[in-house]
């Protein structure tokens, strides 16, 4: 039973989303299992680029399974943008894109407490994408944060509301002066519309798919040398994006072969 697994070897942009693209073919599930919307994997169809930041590049390919793992970190109105630039496509997103209820989620106040974070450091700022993935890990790793599988719990509202406050608190140390409501609006919108996804146990399905003989390939972002554990630190991302980072898999893949 094995699980090939696509990485980048330096800090990324080494044209992975196009080698997964050339691959998919050979395989029947294309998972991603780390980052968020800071990654970028561009792939030309007809003259059009098209750049997929959260959604695996095997979305393009009909009979392709797609999973978003749960050791992704998602933006619900990046990932609404991405769906509806694929839908005006003409792709039916909804047959064979599956989302891991384990998945994280960034909240408007995710982001905000990102730059002021990178605000607050000044000349020793990070290089932030100011997308919010690391404070997004930071709740994850705090067991703090918000998954995929709360938005459909009656409870939802009330623990957003609990972590945007525990947000608006750090942010005033910080003294960095921020309006949320307009980001909150489109944001609930886009949860709205991720409600209407296949939500699953990512490593149930992923194991399913091995033991009925599936070819997987886990498709990695960003690059190994932007590691959080063994990257060029701190100038790194905050997830693990070597082959031991994926996540949906580890429980299940006895091999993991790097490409």
């Amino acid at each position: 039973m094995k699980i090939d697994v696509l990485l980048g070897l330096q800090w990324g942009d080494e044209g992975k989303g196009k080698v997964v693209d050339v691959l998919t073919p050979k395989y029947n599930v294309i998972a991603r299992f780390q980052g968020g919307p800071n990654a970028g994997h561009s792939l030309e169809f007809n003259n059009t680029r098209h750049v997929l930041h959260t959604i695996p590049s095997g979305i393009f390919r009909e009979n392709a399974i797609n999973i978003i793992g749960n050791g992704v970190v998602i933006d619900p109105v990046i990932f609404k943008k991405e769906i509806d630039a694929l839908i005006a496509l003409g792709i039916d997103v909804k047959k064979n894109l599956f989302l891991s209820k384990r998945a994280n989620l960034i909240l408007p106040s995710h982001r905000i407490l990102d730059a002021a974070s990178e605000s607050f450091r000044g000349k020793s700022k990070i290089g932030s994408t100011l997308k919010g993935i690391g404070p997004t890990y930071m709740d994850k790793t705090g067991r703090n944060g918000l998954r995929i599988g709360d938005i459909i719990s009656s409870g939802f509202k009330e623990k957003y509301d609990a972590l945007v406050e525990k947000h608006r608190q750090i942010i005033q140390l910080y003294n960095y002066e921020y309006d949320l409501i307009p980001y909150e609006k489109e944001w609930f919108e886009a949860i709205n519309l991720i409600k209407e996804f296949n939500l699953v146990d990512s490593e149930q399905l992923i194991n399913e798919y091995i033991l009925s003989g599936k070819n997987i390939l886990a498709e990695g972002a960003q690059g190994t040398l932007l590691d959080i554990d063994f990257g060029t630190y701190p100038f790194v991302t905050s997830s693990n994006t070597i082959c031991a980072g994926r996540s949906e898999e580890r429980r299940v893949g006895k091999e993991c072969r790097s490409r």
